[in-house]
């Protein structure tokens, strides 16, 4: 997939993180778009109802072949339906800027993601590296600091391992997601990979996020996205 990335967030949940799009792309005017255009309307429809949930359409027997398109939506844990509603309706209404006639994508922005493809993902345990980002800043000395953020990764690694944690210690702050269909023993796994990434990648930096295909974790210092506004 081809990624795009910018902006961030915290509150509100509007701010675009990534996108992924395909390189295949499909025919305007085909089954699968007929497919696609109700899994995506599925999605906006159940996200006033709930945070999380998966699709299958046109995957039936009889169905045309190369038609099924899956795909699933989920909200950051602590939205409020409505507020889930409205983020999930904003991205989709993105996809066709962001990925025009692709025939997978993922789409993120801070409070809410949405993914869909031609073969059927769902339910397949998947810790690829979609997404990272690291701040230019950061003291590789500030022993304190990294204690803390080292802290809070480790209470994020254990305590969102039912789906959403999130932690701070002093002025470090964070928090992990993992699907909603993970198994405890997956997203724990998940988180584990994460947290060793973020460290890994990102080091004594102020600020750090990865997203892997079914998990993420983010921490930051506080003050750090105070003046970041970008949005979709």
């Amino acid at each position: 997939m081809t990624c795009n990335q910018y902006g961030r967030l915290v509150e509100g949940g509007h701010i675009f993180i990534y996108s992924g799009c395909s390189q295949e792309k499909y025919q305007p005017n085909t089954p699968y778009e007929t497919n696609l255009n109700s899994l995506l309307s599925s999605i906006v429809a159940s996200s006033s109802r709930t945070l999380y949930n998966l699709f299958a359409v046109g995957n039936a027997t009889g169905s045309p072949p190369d038609s099924a398109a899956y795909g699933l939506y989920q909200c950051r844990g602590d939205l409020k339906p409505g507020d889930c509603s409205t983020c999930i309706a904003g991205l989709v209404s993105q996809i066709a800027l962001l990925c025009p006639y692709t025939s997978g994508a993922s789409l993120q922005l801070d409070g809410c993601f949405v993914r869909y493809e031609e073969t059927d993902f769902l339910g397949i345990l998947d810790n690829s590296l979609r997404y990272k980002k690291c701040s230019a800043g950061g003291d590789g000395g500030d022993g304190e600091f990294l204690r803390r953020r080292d802290g809070v990764l480790a209470d994020l690694q254990g305590g969102a391992a039912a789906g959403f944690g999130v932690s701070a210690a002093g002025a470090v702050e964070g928090y992990a997601q993992c699907l909603g269909d993970l198994a405890a023993a997956d997203c724990a796994a998940c988180l584990g990979e994460a947290v060793v990434e973020v460290k890994s990648l990102c080091g004594a930096a102020a600020a750090g996020d990865v997203f892997l295909a079914q998990c993420y974790v983010r921490y930051w210092e506080s003050g750090y996205y105070d003046d970041d506004s970008s949005g979709i």
